[in-house]
């Protein structure tokens, strides 16, 4: 069973604007979709610069760490949902465990 990715617009929403990480986000989009991660450590594998927070947040680095994607990830239901997608200022003026 593939992962379901909740409010997927954010990201089109977000490279209408930022046009250069398009195709960065739509690679990620599918692989998050096709995962067969059962926890954070799986995701380490696959990407280990990704951060791994608390509260199922994980912090990716997109098109070499130009932007930011903080996802809240529940593993036995297989949802992930698009919490914040920016630029690194954008970032840094948020706390990603509780967005």
């Amino acid at each position: 069973m593939n992962f379901r990715i909740i409010k997927r617009k954010v990201l089109e929403d977000f490279w209408t604007i930022h046009n250069d990480c398009q195709s960065s986000l739509t690679a990620w989009y599918h692989e998050a979709k096709n995962a067969k991660c059962l926890s954070p450590n799986d995701i380490k594998i696959d990407y280990p610069s990704a951060s791994i927070l608390g509260n199922n947040r994980v912090v990716f680095n997109i098109k070499g760490n130009n932007y930011r994607l903080i996802v809240a990830i529940h593993y036995t239901s297989k949802i992930i949902f698009i919490r914040f997608v920016g630029t690194h200022a954008e970032y840094d003026k948020i706390n990603a465990l509780t967005i």
